[in-house]
């Protein structure tokens, strides 16, 4: 059996009964592969509207990215609107523009409708180390606000310190539409809900097979197979092959991630006065947020390929002590890394092969909210209307230069001359 990573989330996550693996044949009008937030968004949106759906689990519920990220509601992509109007073009940029803060709502909605214990708390922070990303930051802002994203408010260095007390930054810009949650209570509340419109969860169910037959697609499993009209895939970065075509066009990339002992709620309040997530401006960024339990999660660190590095505690104390000094030497109760999927966009890619299996993945590190619309697309695709799915699907994507064996190298040399930028400040 494959449990969850011993991570902050796992010790704290809401009860949830073990559902059975697939065993025999069964039939759907969809079948979702994978159960973390693109397949539990693509799930709940079909069976509200009365579709019978089947979604396989390799592990158990939220195991992937979806349970153990950094639990913050950031809206957008992990490229901003101005980047991708350069690379897509006009029409593009406003199409995409349009959806970007949607995927928030989705899940404020979802925490509302569903009654979803995940310690929601609003607005997140974006904080500027130098002069020089405070402007990019103004630039960004100016960019989304002229999109219709009326949330955001630049915040000089004072004016940060209202809401994260850390004397390292020269400012920021905060989010009012952005917020954090605990993700693998998310993605259990969101399994709840399919369930209960009728949908079916299979954990412990690993994908061994896709395949197009008598018009269906059958889904094999080692011990059973599911056949539907139409199957998605969901399996992002924990795919592990099982559809050949979409292995290159992503590369896995672990992030860590620690949460302290509990510091108590004076500490928490004097650190966080307005309970905000934070991450920084940098290209390898560090994020971090108070806990409902006043602990700090504090993540960051990235490693191209997927590895697990030997040693957590000793990439993240040192950028935690940079931030928060009076915390250089507090204990660790938990330190975990998860791989999320990157693509050399960074643009999260959308698509279909050939006419029955749709796949969403690559979010590039912004999924908590990407997944969610991507979700409510393929529904909306599925259910007839694509334009909005289309929209992502038509545009270029790429495999990374090098194939399996150069990809890793060539972007850690990308990475390298991004953080060294970072470093001097240019």
């Amino acid at each position: 059996m494959i449990n969850h990573a011993a991570s902050y989330y796992a010790a704290t996550a809401n009860s949830s009964v073990p559902r059975a693996s697939l065993t025999g044949s069964v039939e759907a009008d969809v079948c979702v592969i994978g159960a973390g937030y693109t397949g539990l968004s693509t799930a709940l949106h079909l069976a509200e509207c009365g579709y019978k759906v089947v979604v396989l689990e390799a592990a158990k519920i939220g195991w992937g990215a979806s349970g153990r990220n950094g639990g913050q509601i950031v809206n957008g992509y992990s490229r901003d609107l101005k980047n991708i109007e350069w690379r897509y073009g006009k029409a593009s940029a406003q199409a995409l523009g349009a959806m970007s803060l949607e995927g928030a709502e989705i899940i404020r909605g979802r925490i509302k409708t569903y009654n979803i214990a995940c310690d929601y708390r609003p607005t997140n922070v974006i904080a500027a180390f130098t002069g020089k990303q405070l402007r990019e930051l103004e630039h960004m802002s100016a960019h989304w606000a002229s999109r219709g994203h009326d949330g955001l408010e630049m915040l000089d260095k004072e004016g940060l310190r209202k809401h994260v007390k850390a004397d390292c930054y020269a400012g920021g810009l905060i989010d009012h539409h952005g917020g954090h949650i605990h993700p693998l209570n998310l993605a259990l509340g969101e399994a709840d809900a399919i369930q209960s419109l009728g949908g079916q969860i299979f954990e412990q169910s690993t994908v061994t097979g896709v395949k197009t037959e008598g018009g269906k697609a059958v889904v094999t499993t080692a011990h059973g197979e599911v056949r539907a009209p139409v199957a998605v895939a969901c399996g992002n970065a924990y795919l592990n092959g099982v559809i050949p075509f979409l292995t290159d066009k992503v590369m896995p990339v672990s992030t860590q991630i620690v949460a302290t002992e509990v510091l108590g709620e004076s500490t928490i309040r004097e650190l966080f006065p307005t309970l905000t997530a934070v991450e920084d401006a940098n290209y390898v960024l560090d994020y971090y947020r108070p806990t409902a339990d006043h602990r700090l999660l504090f993540g960051g660190g990235i490693v191209y390929g997927g590895a697990e590095p030997a040693d957590i505690e000793a990439r993240l104390r040192p950028n935690l002590a940079k931030v928060f000094p009076s915390l250089g030497n507090v204990r660790f109760d938990y330190l975990w890394s998860g791989n999320f999927a990157l693509t050399l966009t960074r643009i999260p890619h959308f698509g279909r092969i050939g006419s029955n299996i749709y796949f969403a993945h690559g979010c590039s590190g912004h999924g908590v909210t990407s997944t969610h619309l991507a979700g409510r697309l393929i529904a909306e695709a599925i259910h007839g209307d694509a334009t909005r799915f289309d929209a992502f699907a038509t545009l270029p994507y790429y495999p990374f230069p090098g194939g399996r064996a150069l990809r890793v190298p060539l972007t850690v040399a990308g990475a390298w001359w991004y953080g060294l930028r970072d470093r001097l400040g240019v």
